[in-house]
């Protein structure tokens, strides 16, 4: 089949590229730059800006399958998930209409339709309205979280020797990785109108993932617990600082705040053997 994939070489378009072309794919591989992830040229590289529609013409042409990562992950001066997860994949679902594109798939977040107030969420929601009323037969993959991301923000934590965990009440994550969520996206690339809140096999409150993380590290266990508030006031000293912050900090809240458990278990992948590998090097 030949497939589009849009968002090709982030963290979790990489792995999905490398499952697409392992099972014989004819890929497209569309981003704003391509980085070598030792697959050869197994695929065509295309350049794309999701916010110019110019860039996307004709992308699609002889594709049966789309499947977009494309989101903003970070915060930004410049663009809003609005332009981006928003106005920018409806560009791209215009373009896969024009071309006769069979099925779309998009990557969303769990819950994303429960945040209004949150852009990096209210952006997906949006589009994922579109894409329902597309007449496409679309995918919609709503994962709990990934591997990566939650060291991200535990690891600096750990070294300091102490975590802060929002609120007062334990909250709960089935993460995934992004290897084991790849196979799950091309496994159902072709399913149709149909929406996953897509988890790993382990379910962990945050308190029991920072144990694990210490223990690892090699480290005592310091957890100490700060009011949820904090991060509205420094959502809003940020947002009168115009740094384009202030949406991931409203994000970082939500995660940190909200059950991320998804009700779809996929994956073989430990993340209690993954947080030991991260922190072989630091004992």
């Amino acid at each position: 089949m030949k497939v589009l994939l849009a968002g090709a070489f982030g963290n979790l378009g990489a792995d999905i590229l490398k499952k697409l072309v392992a099972e014989g794919h004819e890929v497209v591989a569309a981003d704003i730059s391509e980085r070598d992830l030792g697959i050869g040229k197994s695929y065509e590289f295309k350049k794309i800006d999701v916010t110019n529609p110019e860039t996307l013409k004709g992308i699609c042409e002889g594709c049966e399958s789309v499947i977009t990562t494309v989101g903003l992950t970070k915060g930004s001066a410049t663009v809003t998930p609005y332009e981006i997860d928003y106005q920018g994949n409806l560009n791209l679902l215009n373009e896969a209409k024009a071309s006769g594109v069979k099925y779309f798939t998009f990557i969303s977040v769990i819950k994303a339709d429960k945040a209004p107030h949150i852009p990096m969420l209210h952006a997906k929601a949006m589009f994922e309205e579109e894409l329902k009323k597309s007449g496409l037969k679309y995918i919609i993959h709503r994962p709990t979280g990934y591997f990566y991301d939650i060291i991200k923000v535990f690891k600096p934590m750990i070294l300091k020797g102490e975590v802060t965990l929002l609120g007062k009440k334990p909250i709960h994550a089935n993460v995934i990785s992004t290897e084991d969520f790849a196979d799950f996206i091309v496994g159902h690339m072709t399913d149709e109108n149909a929406s996953y809140d897509v988890g790993g096999k382990e379910t962990y409150s945050y308190e029991e993932l920072a144990t694990l993380c210490f223990e690892a590290a090699g480290k005592p266990v310091v957890i100490k617990r700060a009011p949820a508030l904090l991060f509205d006031v420094l959502a809003f000293v940020n947002k009168m600082k115009k740094t384009g912050k202030e949406g991931v900090l409203k994000f970082g809240k939500w995660t940190m705040t909200e059950e991320m458990v998804g009700s779809t278990v996929h994956g073989d992948m430990s993340f209690a053997e993954y947080i030991k590998e991260s922190f072989k090097e630091e004992k």
